[in-house]
């Protein structure tokens, strides 16, 4: 029940302490419009925030959205081009939600522009707990313990993984 103002308020409180602060929507979502993905990218425009995650919307069978379709990679690569336009230094994650919806979904947020893949990092014994939508990839290929199959893939298109911090902290002085 929190307002859309006081969490804005919150994201600007942690930046301006000093955290680097993201920010994300779904694609695709029951009801959403032209106008309301328009809005989030010039959200995105103004707050400009360093990690930016968006997905496709993938239905969950216990919610009152579980008849709805999910999102598009199409839709999604597309808006993921567009923000990298927006912000050309963003983190901007190919999620695992893209992978879901589509094999290779991905690559091809790789190639939309974005710069991120992460690992799974949670114990094997308790992704299940991580019931977030329906039908989750979980392949191994997103976990850290087979790091080498997501960078094949990565291959595959032409890129290769980087393993650093990630924050665009600036490098130490050498």
């Amino acid at each position: 029940e929190m307002s859309l103002e006081n969490r804005m308020r919150c994201l600007s409180d942690l930046r301006e302490i000093g955290y680097a602060v993201g920010a994300g929507f779904m694609v695709g979502a029951p009801f959403q419009t032209a106008a309301d993905l328009a809005c989030d990218l010039r959200f995105i425009e103004r707050f400009q925030p360093e990690m930016c995650g968006i997905g496709p919307f993938v239905p969950h069978h216990a919610t009152p959205f579980s008849a709805f379709a999910p999102g598009t990679a199409e839709l999604t690569c597309y808006l993921l081009s567009i923000i990298r336009l927006i912000k050309p230094n963003v983190l901007l994650p190919a999620t695992t939600a893209l992978g879901t919806i589509a094999p290779d979904g991905r690559e091809r947020g790789i190639l939309a522009g974005a710069n991120v893949v992460m690992p799974n990092l949670s114990p094997v014994n308790r992704r299940k707990d991580y019931d977030l939508y329906d039908n989750k990839i979980c392949t191994g290929e997103e976990a850290a313990e087979c790091r080498g199959c997501l960078g094949a893939r990565m291959l595959s298109i032409g890129y290769e993984l980087v393993v650093d911090r990630g924050d665009m902290a600036p490098l130490p002085e050498t």
